[in-house]
């Protein structure tokens, strides 16, 4: 996993910068369908939202801008192997999306299993008649002003690939994580030979400057010695 080549590599974190831009904007938009077309039914009338539901939904849609911004410091990083601020800048978001967006899959997964536990009743707090036992998979009640049907299989096709690509985000952060720890030789991946290359790299650049630099000093001198010049 520490493994990092100057040549292959930057193509590679570019394209990791940019399947994480991808799945962020999906995951977000996935999120805020969530609130629009589920939640904000679950608020009304009592203005009351379930815990698990409201946690899992701003960590999906947060997960998700951060994502997006992982992705674009990655490319910008591709472009920029040996800038120390682009390195931390991966490092840090790196490591705070792997953290949320593990967060969002495992807050999804438990939202849910709730809801298939319960059947659906945490979706029905927007119901106006709490005595009366709702079952979300049952036929639309008289006393609820959407379609409960509707609300929990919403939710759940929503939820469902939410979780699997946050997962993958978790993933991509990792990747992106290590190539930083890599980029910076911090351990465990210090023993990588990626700063190897790059100095090797500084050392052979330094040599041919130098190496031009005498020649274009003698022929300065040869230009002043020579009167017809």
């Amino acid at each position: 996993m520490c493994t990092f080549d100057k040549d292959k590599g930057p193509r590679r974190l570019m394209r990791k910068g940019l399947t994480l831009i991808f799945i962020g904007h999906i995951n977000f938009i996935l999120g805020a369908i969530v609130h629009g077309n589920v939640l904000r039914h679950i608020s009304k009338p009592s203005k009351h939202i379930t815990t698990e539901y409201t946690a899992a939904n701003i960590i999906s849609v947060t997960s998700g801008l951060l994502s997006i911004t992982t992705g674009i410091i990655a490319i910008l990083v591709s472009r920029n192997l040996t800038l120390i601020k682009m390195q931390i800048g991966l490092l840090i978001s790196s490591f705070l999306n792997t953290l949320l967006s593990a967060a969002c899959s495992v807050g999804l997964l438990l939202a849910i299993s709730l809801t298939i536990a319960h059947d659906g009743r945490g979706l029905m707090e927007g119901c106006n008649n709490t005595e009366v036992p709702i079952n979300a998979r049952s036929p639309v009640n008289p006393f609820c002003p959407f379609d409960t049907t509707r609300i929990y299989d919403t939710a759940l096709a929503l939820w469902i690939p939410s979780a699997v690509l946050a997962a993958v985000e978790a993933g991509l952060s990792v990747w992106c994580f290590l190539v930083g720890l890599t980029l910076r030789g911090m351990a465990p991946c210090g023993n990588s030979y990626i700063k190897e290359q790059f100095e090797e790299e500084a050392l052979t650049n330094r040599n041919t400057a130098v190496t031009e630099f005498p020649s274009q000093g003698q022929s300065l001198i040869g230009q002043r010695s020579n009167p017809d010049i």
